[in-house]
């Protein structure tokens, strides 16, 4: 009864370890590993703290308008010192005792110029900027989880395919060599094939290790662990959409809807403000306090105190003359303006450009896709009719190798119009932020 205890137990660790390994795999649809890298990714969180940076920037701005109150505490002592003087009607000589002293100040002070309202403006600016970068690094960031995913599912796709023809010309190698063990056929014709098979598992193991980079790449996009185990969901058939494909070719490109075109109109708003902000050197700038101080003596008798406890003060600063900086410095904030808006103009006309040749790229690209696919399906027909006849002696183990490396560049060339599909879809998506 202890031996069968022992061997259940035996039995149920390593199914119990497998499953806590397991608890840490993560199970991945495309839309389940782009939610992971939104809450994830270092990139965005960066880009989070920049949109709560330039929010706190312009709170500064703000709050410099807004009155400023300070406190102090002073203590003196003068170590028993008296002010001394003589009066002249009795020319008697007389001290001024000044005894150890605190006091206790209070100060609120504003200050208000309209540079500081242009400055409070500019902040708005920079937080709007900072907001839409973080919405277009949301935006690319789901575009990189996007393509790695793909790339992973076609090197998968890739590496069975080789596999399969692994097996096949194994199969063919093995025939080969039973022949000539027999004498039906000559060793040259195995030594081929056998060098086929030694090039099909190089080429096999090459494509495991660049999977492995693409699921390392993965984990950093998902910010996870270096060692975290990730498994695919979703096939490449299922994510592939040929109709959402074309439909792209259709859609109208809103200019405004790229996030390059709105931090450009960003930039050249903030240009404007920085030559407001530059004239305002030519304006008056007003300031105003209110203080209270209370003193008292720790001596026997007070000192002589010429503080007065209360105190309010107006201050009207009107610049006049500063040798032609001011001048020069808002000549230079128009031509930067200038320049912003020549970029915008250029910037504009090129999205449209670029428009034009990303839909010409797709559409080229889904072409070239539909010919390799069927490319793909009439090789794989020929190598199994060549292997066929080989087998009985019909065909050459040449001809065999031959159709082999068709169907190996056939497949190549099938993986590589996938991925110009793929990404020829995300960079349009991207332009058009669909």
């Amino acid at each position: 009864m202890a031996l069968c205890a022992l061997a259940l137990a035996g039995c149920m660790m390593p199914a119990l370890a497998q499953e806590e390994a397991d608890t840490t795999r993560l199970v991945l649809s495309l839309d389940s590993a782009r939610q992971v890298a939104m809450e994830h990714n270092r990139t965005l969180k960066n880009a989070s703290l920049d949109v709560q940076k330039a929010e706190a920037s312009r709170w500064q701005n703000i709050a410099s308008m807004l009155p400023q109150v300070n406190a102090s505490l002073d203590y003196q002592n003068m170590l028993g010192y008296e002010i001394p003087f003589r009066v002249e009607e009795t020319n008697m000589e007389m001290r001024i005792a000044m005894p150890a002293s605190g006091s206790i100040g209070i100060t609120a002070a504003v200050a208000f110029s309209g540079a500081q309202v242009v400055a409070a403006n500019l902040g708005t600016i920079a937080m709007r900027m900072a907001d839409i970068t973080q919405r277009q690094t949301e935006q690319q960031i789901g575009n990189q989880v996007k393509n790695i995913y793909y790339s992973i599912l076609v090197m998968e796709e890739t590496i069975g395919l080789l596999e399969k023809n692994l097996v096949n010309i194994e199969k063919l190698h093995a025939t080969t060599q039973r022949s000539v063990d027999v004498g039906v056929a000559e060793q040259v014709d195995a030594d081929q094939l056998s060098i086929q098979v030694a090039t099909m598992k190089t080429t096999i193991s090459t494509n495991r290790r660049s999977l492995e980079m693409l699921y390392n790449s993965m984990r950093l996009q998902l910010g996870v662990p270096a060692d975290t185990p990730l498994t695919l969901s979703q096939t490449i058939d299922e994510l592939i959409n040929i109709d959402n494909a074309v439909a792209l070719l259709g859609e109208e490109f809103v200019i405004a809807n790229n996030y390059d075109y709105q931090l450009l109109q960003q930039s050249v708003e903030q240009a404007r403000k920085q030559v407001k902000l530059n004239e305002w050197a030519y304006g008056p700038s007003l300031s105003a306090y209110y203080q209270y101080t209370a003193r008292t003596y720790f001596g026997q008798e007070s000192g002589f105190n010429m503080t007065p406890p209360n105190m309010i003060g107006v201050t009207l600063s009107v610049p006049i003359f500063s040798s032609g900086k001011n001048f020069t410095a808002v000549k230079a904030a128009k031509l930067d303006y200038q320049k912003q808006l020549n970029t915008l103009a250029d910037t504009e006309e090129s999205l449209y450009i670029q428009h034009s040749q990303l839909r010409y790229n797709l559409a080229s690209a889904f072409e070239t896709y539909d010919t390799q696919k069927k490319n793909v399906e009439v090789t794989q027909r020929v190598l199994t009719n060549i292997s066929n006849k080989y087998e009985h002696g019909y065909a050459s183990s040449l001809e065999v190798t031959d159709a082999n490396t068709n169907l190996l560049t056939a497949q190549s060339s099938y993986v590589q119009a996938l991925l110009e599909l793929v990404n020829a879809q995300i960079e349009l998506e991207e332009l058009l932020n669909k």
